[in-house]
Parts: C-alpha cells; sequence; structure tokens
C-alpha cells in the first residue's frame, strides 16, 4: 500500500484542505476509487485500517480533513469552525473538489463515496447536487432527526450567538446535541463509550485533541441547517432513482435512534423514488461500526457491495 498526504485549495478561497490518498501497490488492476466523508470531530487519518483494507481488495481510497478540522486548519483555535457563512457547503464543494482532483488520476473507474455521522449528512447533500457523477454511496452511522427539531436547533444557535458571538463554543448546545448518546450504556467508563465496545479505540479518540474540541455555534447552525435540508422529501428526489445506495449502522448507534432512525431514512429513500437502495444493522454494535469489535466482518460486506453495484 501506497499512503499519500497532500493539500488543495478549499472552495472557501482561504484554506488549505489536507487530504490522503492511500492506494494499492504492486500491477494489480485499480478496481474502483472509494472517497471516505469523515465525521463530526474527528479526522481522515482515523480511517487508515479501512483504507489498508480496501487497498489490499483493490480500491484506491481517499479522504480530506473537512474545514474545521484535522489537518485543515491554521491553528487549533480553528478547530470546529467551517465559515462565517455557507460553512457546509464549502465542506460540500470541498469534497467535490477531492473527487475532480482524484479522477484525474483514476478517470474511467467506478468512483463510490462513503459518509460517516456528519459525513453522512454531507454525503446526502453531495448526492443531491453530483449523483449522476457517482457509481454509489455508501450512508454510514446516519440519522433521521425531524426538521422541526433541527430547525429548533438552529434557533437556539441565533439566540445564543446575539450575545456571544458565532464562534462561542457552548456547552448548552453541545450537550443538547449529543448529551443522551451515553445513557444506554451507563454506567459510562469514558463521555465516548456511545462510539464503540473496542476500549482502545475510545481511548485513543478520549486523548486526542483532534478529536475532543467543541463546535463552534456557527458550525452547530451549519451542521443544523444541513440536517433540515436532507429530510425533505423534494431534495431527496434530486438524486437519480437508480443510484446504488447503501444505508449501513450499528443497531446501538444513538445517533441512528437504534435502528429506528436508520430505518426511517431507509423508507424516506424509497418514498422518494429512489430504487437501488439497501438496507443493513449490526446489532449490538455502536456509532462506529469501522471501529467495532466486528469491523472485519463490516469490512468484508462492504468490498463485496462496492464490487457487486
Amino acid at each position: 500500500m501506497i499512503k499519500k498526504h497532500f493539500h488543495f485549495s478549499s472552495s472557501d478561497g482561504i484554506h488549505k484542505i489536507h487530504g490522503i490518498m492511500w492506494r494499492p501497490d504492486g500491477e494489480n488492476e485499480i478496481k474502483g476509487v472509494l472517497q471516505i466523508v469523515h465525521g463530526m470531530v474527528e479526522f481522515i487519518e482515523r480511517y487508515d485500517d479501512f483504507a489498508a483494507f480496501m487497498c489490499s481488495k483493490g480500491f484506491v481510497v481517499a479522504g480530506e480533513d473537512h474545514l474545521g478540522h484535522g489537518g485543515s486548519v491554521n491553528s487549533s483555535e480553528e478547530y470546529g469552525y467551517f465559515a462565517k457563512k455557507n460553512g457546509m457547503g464549502f465542506v460540500v464543494e470541498d469534497n467535490y473538489r477531492l473527487k475532480k482532483h482524484m479522477e484525474r488520476e483514476f478517470a474511467g473507474k467506478p468512483y463510490f463515496i462513503l459518509g460517516h455521522s456528519m459525513g453522512s449528512f454531507i454525503t446526502r447533500l453531495f448526492i443531491m447536487k453530483y449523483s449522476n457523477e457517482i457509481s454509489g454511496a455508501i450512508i454510514m452511522g446516519t440519522g433521521n432527526q425531524p426538521p422541526l427539531l433541527a430547525g429548533i436547533g438552529g434557533a437556539l444557535t441565533r439566540v445564543i450567538a446575539l450575545f456571544k458571538g458565532w464562534k462561542y463554543r457552548s456547552t448548552f448546545i453541545n450537550n443538547m446535541a449529543f448529551g443522551s448518546y451515553n445513557k444506554r450504556f451507563a454506567p459510562a467508563r469514558t463521555p465516548y463509550d456511545w462510539l464503540t465496545k473496542d476500549k482502545a479505540i475510545v481511548d485513543a479518540y478520549s486523548a486526542d485533541e483532534r478529536c475532543t474540541f467543541l463546535f463552534t455555534l456557527s458550525a452547530y447552525k451549519d451542521l443544523f441547517g444541513a440536517v433540515s435540508e436532507i429530510g425533505k422529501v423534494d431534495n431527496i428526489r434530486k438524486v437519480r432513482e437508480d443510484l446504488p445506495l447503501l444505508i449501513v449502522s450499528g443497531g446501538d448507534d444513538p445517533v441512528g435512534g437504534f435502528g429506528k432512525g436508520v430505518r426511517g431514512v431507509f423508507e424516506k429513500f424509497k418514498a422518494a423514488g429512489l430504487k437501488n437502495v439497501s438496507m443493513k444493522l449490526y446489532e449490538g454494535d455502536r456509532h462506529e461500526i469501522l471501529n467495532e469489535t466486528d469491523k472485519k466482518t463490516v469490512y468484508e460486506d462492504l468490498v463485496k457491495w462496492l464490487i457487486q453495484s
């Protein structure tokens, strides 16, 4: 496997976006490209193990650190901040820029996108614009939060921002978004037990400053706005109806309502007329199924779907 770090210009006109490409070494034929869209408060290199596995199966893997994350910040003060305006729009366009960058080298190869958690929301926005340009998408660790609740969340960020400013980091908003996630796993060993049953992964996450910052009010406003947009049936109908889509989550993932919300997304896609949608829940798995104790099973299932799609 060959691993390459690189940078490209963000659509915000300010930042350089950090990206990584993993590719198989040797002369074996490349089966396709998989672009990973990482989640909230993490970074793309956390997918190193999964990327290595995909390379062993003949796939090139690429991903970037979103604005406000990982190696795409100019200082640690920028963690958890996208932009003054249109933050989520920039993140979607940066992922499109990465796709165009990868296609220059791997033109003609099947091109797939996988989004996890907040990355699943970004991917759902992405396919509303660019589904004609990809071979399929994997929606992982997603949720089905009602647009009304997202609207309330957005309104609260605006009220607090009037007094504190958009770069303020609100523990109140953070607790509103994440406060209930650990309840099913009480007594919790850490604040992040809901991520995975693998304690080593949880401990590494807990110890990394790239995974423990709070989102700014501005970024929460962007996130709530994205949740509202992806829940609208008219927007889902912008996705080409024959796009191969796989929705996967842990059965014990609180982001997906322990399966209920994930099924809701699946039903919403079907109701919007999408004809090539499938869903799988991994019982007993928590939020990060790529970091779960049965991750090799998940890896094998995903590569099988990619090859068949």
